[in-house]
């Protein structure tokens, strides 16, 4: 990796916790949903906050529709489109194969309207995320939609997929697969089409969501550094795996406190390597580049932050 860059980070509080992903519209409001299934709107000095609906469940990802409304990524209710002038939620997806998924997570929409998606275990919900990566259970997955409603799984077998991006010539769609330390690259087109391979491997952390900013790059989060006792549990037989993660949650690997995030370009070289003071704001889980600053998210935090560029 690059040497780290440490950058100033302004915090803006929210009326509930866990504002875990963001997403920044065109005026530069700033959407995020939090753990009591509300979804705010925050203008960008952080001043005036609006709550425009409620997913009934515990909205994660967000990303914008072209006609105006909200895909909302909810880990219990689905993939769900929300209007944020009324309030009013559509369901757009909730089973796959006939099942309901367990975690759905994150997504990015292409021109056309396709929604990729990830699924980031069949094994444990949301509540259950660390047992996940403890047990290492390598059940996460990536998915599409098509603008008439048809559902196709791209990728099995993840390691805790989580953020989703497109490439810009939306050539690949690119999943962060938290277990594995690595954004995992799906070819959509061109002589590599339905290939996999690594955008990035070894990442210094565990990466949460990630995303194409105005900059053209893609941004990922790292939620936590290496933890070295997760990496040698998960290097124990699974059964040992599955009575480690049983264990009292003060008895478990947990994250440590960190800011940290990286810009990577379509080939994978790391443009930006951004650090700041973790002492008011920790665990990036979402994060958003919108000409020049960089709005974080965290599934820990009743806040948002922001980085200035």
């Amino acid at each position: 990796m690059t040497n780290q860059r440490t950058v100033p980070l302004t915090v803006f509080p929210v009326p509930a916790h866990g504002a875990e992903d963001v997403v920044v519209d065109a005026a530069g409001w700033v959407y995020t949903g939090t753990a009591d299934g509300s979804v705010f709107r925050v203008s960008s000095d952080g001043q005036q906050i609006d709550r425009v609906g409620r997913t009934g469940g515990r909205p994660l990802g967000l990303e914008l529709l072209a006609d105006g409304r909200l895909l909302v990524c909810d880990a219990r209710a689905g993939l769900l489109a929300l209007h944020p002038g009324t309030g009013h939620v559509e369901k757009l997806l909730d089973l796959v194969r006939g099942r309901r998924m367990r975690f759905l997570n994150n997504a990015a929409v292409a021109e056309d309207g396709t929604i990729f998606f990830s699924d980031s275990s069949t094994v444990h919900g949301l509540d259950r995320w660390q047992a996940d990566l403890v047990e290492d259970t390598a059940s996460g997955r990536l998915m599409r939609r098509t603008p008439e409603g048809a559902v196709e799984v791209l990728l099995e077998g993840l390691r805790f997929a989580n953020g989703v991006a497109l490439a810009a010539d939306e050539s690949f769609v690119a999943v962060a697969e938290t277990g594995g330390r690595s954004v995992v690259r799906r070819w959509l087109s061109g002589p590599r089409a339905g290939q996999a391979d690594h955008l990035v491997s070894d990442l210094p952390g565990y990466p949460d969501n990630i995303a194409r900013g105005s900059d053209g790059l893609i941004w990922v989060t790292i939620a936590s550094p290496v933890d070295r006792v997760l990496e040698l549990v998960r290097r124990t037989p699974r059964p040992v795996r599955r009575l480690v993660a049983r264990l009292p949650e003060a008895l478990q690997p947990t994250p440590r406190r960190t800011v940290r995030v990286l810009a990577l370009d379509d080939t994978g070289r790391v443009v930006h390597d951004l650090g700041a003071d973790a002492s008011a704001f920790h665990m990036v889980t979402g994060l958003r580049e919108h000409h020049g600053r960089v709005w974080l998210g965290s599934l820990h935090e009743p806040a948002l932050a922001v980085l200035d560029l």
